[in-house]
């Protein structure tokens, strides 16, 4: 047994609606570990697709309610004009893309599109800024604490990417009411520098850190078709579960190609990919939340499905991403009542419930990380 291997009974309830193959059992033993190392992560990626797929939808009904989905909305609040040079984005002043810069948008505008994506069932609300960094910014920062109290007002979570953040940013951010900050690391350390270059991998990491220093959940994950290998992919699943705290959200975004980007002509990334990281993600970080992000709208329904099936079990929803398509609120409402799915309610998750400071109620499900949490 692996020294920092923590295994916990699992004490999410049983659940109404279960698949006749995996039957809930809580009592059964789930590990919790960060010391993984990529042979052990590999031999998981490397098995068999569909028995890596049960292997994770056990795993993620042993953790999660699988009838519930997390729905997000994002809103782009300040659009190109960056100075970096990440190869797939469109926002970076480096390329010369079909995206115009903008200014920081008004707090009203921000309410509005909060207010409507509550409506509509959205229980997340993100905000993206085009920046590197906060540095003389402080007018600009000052209006998006503003925006987060706002929306947090309205008893959503509320979650943001601004760039690099400082530890004394991280925890204004924290006073203001933010739920969680999204800082993907976007790949493996090994390949991130053909990737990006302005902004190394240890500084994505040092702002991961300030932001859970501060108490905010940490959402990261990566980018899938940048023209990364499976070892980039595990490399990432490995960076991680390995950090001190697994992240409360992990993104997982297919490439949409944008033109004038460096990575304008790469593939699609297969179904299968995208479905074995999932799945891969599910079985490594447990209690994790798994965001199928960027890219879900060129899916098919069936694929999503699989997805959610592997352990997916958030999607960003309604009228657009920051910069490319969205899979309308609507649509996606029908297809999770086709599936017997339904939307997570604000701070449903455990994780978030506590860092927020709201008392957790006999029902609501733990994950083992949350459990582990607790213990003396």
């Amino acid at each position: 047994m692996y020294s920092s291997t923590v295994f916990l009974r699992s004490t999410a309830p049983r659940f109404g609606r279960s698949l006749a193959t995996v039957t809930h059992n809580p009592q059964i033993l789930t590990p919790l570990r960060h010391d993984w190392t990529r042979q052990e992560i590999t031999k998981i990626y490397d098995s068999p697709l569909l028995d890596l797929v049960f292997r994770a939808s056990s795993i993620h009904r042993q953790n999660h309610d699988p009838s519930k989905i997390q729905l997000c909305t994002l809103m782009n609040i300040k659009t190109g004009g960056c100075s970096e040079d990440c190869s797939y984005c469109s926002q970076s002043s480096r390329y010369s893309t079909p995206t115009t810069a903008s200014r920081l948008v008004d707090i009203e505008p921000v309410l509005e599109a909060a207010r409507k994506a509550k409506e509509n069932g959205s229980t997340r609300f993100c905000m993206g800024a085009a920046w590197r960094d906060l540095a003389g910014r402080k007018r600009g920062f000052e209006r998006i604490l503003q925006m987060v109290r706002e929306v947090r007002g309205m008893g959503m979570e509320v979650c943001t990417t601004l760039g690099m953040l400082s530890p004394e940013q991280a925890k204004q951010l924290k006073e203001a009411g933010l739920t969680a900050y999204n800082h993907n690391l976007d790949t493996s350390r090994e390949f991130y520098p053909q990737v990006i270059t302005t902004r190394s991998y240890d500084e994505r990491l040092e702002t991961i850190s300030a932001v859970r220093d501060a108490g905010i959940s940490v959402c990261s994950g990566g980018i899938l078709g940048l023209g990364e290998s499976d070892q980039d992919r595990i490399g990432l699943i490995q960076e991680v579960a390995n950090m001190p705290e697994h992240p409360e959200s992990f993104p997982v975004n297919a490439l949409v190609p944008i033109p004038g980007t460096p990575l304008e002509g790469n593939e699609r990334v297969p179904h299968h990919t995208l479905l074995r990281t999932i799945a891969t993600a599910r079985v490594v970080l447990p209690g994790t939340i798994i965001r199928l992000a960027a890219g879900r709208n060129t899916l098919s329904e069936s694929e999503q499905v699989m997805c959610f099936m592997a352990g997916a079990n958030a999607v960003f929803t309604g009228e657009q991403m920051l910069t490319t398509p969205c899979s309308p609120w609507d649509e996606d409402k029908a297809m999770m009542g086709r599936w017997g799915l339904e939307g997570m309610q604000s701070f449903e998750q455990a994780s978030v419930a506590r860092k927020e400071g709201a008392a957790l109620g006999p029902q609501t499900p733990r994950t083992v990380s949350e459990a582990q949490a607790e213990l003396p």
